[in-house]
């Protein structure tokens, strides 16, 4: 990840960097703010209004323009707060869609080692609880801050221009408050930081359960799970309860505070109007005002107990925006693919403490068939990862003819290559959405169905009721997995890439389904690279080249004969798939 660039800068100024990049519209949030401030302008000049009724204790005393004027303050008094409200929900949607819209870019560029270290499940909730806490803010706060303060500074002046003498007993209370909120504040930061952290770790159990559902139900795990959702559930419940107990104190403190504060303005003021210092609608709109500083005090409050949490987000939101990321763009085009692969002293691992692979030397020659085989946990997958740069080497080269890779673009490298995998997967839709997914060009119905009939996939889709438009579930969990797996080889037969890479695509395969997806294979592989896992041995006898990989070391190179008598472990390999062959005839 990269270092962050505001990390020498208080955490208030990263969240106004993060609102800057969203692009709010500037003149509706300044329109939306003038409309509060508008408000309660008018508001603060109501109570005197108040006061000049109560000292003349008649109506017939107001002139008509001074009841039209009375009327029309309260009317633009509402009129104005309802559609800045309005407004600042509508730049708070704005400013969150955008975000939403730059996370969901951003953790499509991500490399696939992000998603090794980062669960899903934390991740969604980035993309969906943090930028709603940041939202609320905005929308529903940000005007209680501006109106807030402009009301508590506007009653003041007022108060000390009626009363200065009880507006300084009025002021002694404003330490004691920051007394109580300040300590409280910092508390409720620490807990909505715990909380949202607890949300994320939640919501990636729910993820991982619900998506592995039936794992969950074949291995009976549903007790297991419901204790570990359980745990999930009653971590929110303490954060919940340590918030409320913060909130519990905040409140009552502040209104027993407010409370006295008026006992003794209404104690002490009474006494003045008795004495003829003040009158009784002066003391009447010193109350008014008093109320105009409260209820802005603890939207004040609010606001800066939002304003903590939305700081605990936009942490974690830099966090994933700032992550290193895949430049698909970048480089040379391939012109053509059709050259050797040529893999030169090549080590990686996942980690520092231990390679996965070791300087692995070897050529894959132009519309050949490289088989690579060996024992599971040998390196096998993870050298196809390399090969589609899904991660890179720590040392050594991977060249197409006498460049390397890394020196094409991303986009056009693996527009080059089909990638066919064990597991099939398919994404949510119809059949047709999965055979041309990733497809970049309009596909004719005839293209449609050559793909599935040179992948013997026509006929099982034409017995549908709805054929290809047959919704295959989430993951293709309502077709078998022979019916998948030719899907899959649809697809990349409709990509027609020149680099083939085939991932143990039969080993999960009963007999005659291996059959016709084998047949399908033979298709796909024609005049193509092909790069094939393999653990079967018939598909690793017609191979050009049989490349031996254990423990992430190559320990034998050549065709089937040739390592069925030079290589022991190839020899023990094969030997044994014969004798699971004449055991299955």
């Amino acid at each position: 990840m990269k270092p962050s660039t505001e990390a020498s800068q208080p955490n208030w100024r990263q969240f106004l960097r993060l609102i800057r990049e969203t692009k709010p519209s500037k003149w509706m949030l300044i329109t939306a703010l003038c409309l509060s401030v508008v408000s309660t302008l008018v508001g603060l000049v109501i109570p005197m209004f108040t006061k000049n009724l109560v000292d003349s204790f008649s109506l017939a005393s107001f002139s008509g323009w001074q009841i039209a004027g009375l009327v029309i303050a309260f009317v633009a008094q509402t009129i104005a707060a309802g559609v800045s409200i309005y407004m600042l929900n509508y730049v708070g949607q704005q400013i969150v869609a955008n975000l939403r819209d730059r996370l969901w870019k951003k953790l499509l560029v991500l490399p696939v080692s992000y998603y090794d270290n980062n669960r899903t499940g934390e991740t969604i909730s980035r993309m969906t609880n943090d930028t709603g806490v940041v939202k609320g803010l905005i929308s529903e706060h940000l005007s209680g801050l501006f109106t807030g303060v402009i009301s508590v500074i506007g009653s003041l002046a007022v108060l000390i221009y009626l009363d200065w003498q009880m507006t300084l007993i009025m002021l002694i209370v404003i330490p004691l408050c920051v007394l109580i909120l300040v300590p409280l504040g910092k508390q409720m930061m620490k807990i909505s930081r715990g909380l949202q952290d607890e949300t994320a770790s939640f919501t990636a159990v729910l993820t991982q359960v619900l998506s592995e559902i039936r794992l969950v139900k074949s291995s009976n795990s549903e007790a297991r799970e419901y204790d570990n959702g359980s745990q999930g559930i009653n971590n929110l419940f303490r954060y919940g309860l340590k918030e409320g107990r913060v909130q519990a104190m905040i409140s009552p403190l502040v209104s027993f505070v407010m409370m006295l504060l008026l006992v003794v303005i209404i104690g002490y003021g009474g006494m003045r109007v008795s004495s003829g210092v003040l009158s009784a609608g002066e003391l009447v709109a010193f109350i008014l005002y008093l109320f105009q500083i409260v209820i802005p005090m603890t939207q004040l409050t609010q606001f800066f107990t939002q304003f903590q949490k939305a700081i605990g987000a936009t942490e974690r939101i830099m966090g994933t925006l700032e992550a290193d990321e895949e430049d698909h763009t970048s480089g040379e085009q391939v012109s053509s693919a059709n050259e050797p692969i040529v893999l030169n002293d090549v080590a990686f691992g996942y980690d520092q403490e231990e390679a996965v692979l070791k300087r692995v030397s070897f050529t894959i020659e132009p519309g050949k068939v490289t088989a690579i085989v060996g024992p599971s946990g040998g390196g096998k997958t993870t050298l196809f990862s390399l090969v589609e740069r899904f991660y890179q080497p720590i040392s050594g080269s991977i060249k197409l003819g006498a460049k390397s890779i890394e020196q094409y673009s991303l986009q056009s490298w693996r527009n080059q290559i089909g990638y066919v995998t064990q597991e099939s997967p398919l994404i949510g839709g119809t059949i047709r959405d999965n055979i041309c997914y990733g497809v970049d060009r309009d596909v004719t119905p005839e293209q449609l169905k050559h793909a599935a009939s040179m992948a013997y996939a026509d006929q099982f889709i034409e017995e549908l009721p709805q054929g290809y438009d047959t919704e295959v579930g989430e993951r293709g969990v309502k077709l078998s997995g022979g019916q998948r797996q030719r899907i899959a080889i649809a697809r990349a037969l409709l990509r027609d890439p020149q680099i083939l890479m085939l991932d143990e695509a039969t080993s999960s395969l009963d007999s005659k389904s291996e059959i016709v997806v084998q047949e399908a294979l033979d298709n796909l592989m024609q005049g193509r690279t092909t790069l094939v896992i393999a653990h079967r041995l018939s598909t690793v006898v017609d191979a050009d080249q049989i490349v031996f990989i254990e423990k992430g070391t190559v320990t034998g190179i050549g065709t089937h004969e040739t390592l069925l008598h030079s290589h022991p472990m190839y020899h023990e390999f094969a030997t044994q798939q014969l004798r699971i062959q004449e055991q299955s005839a």
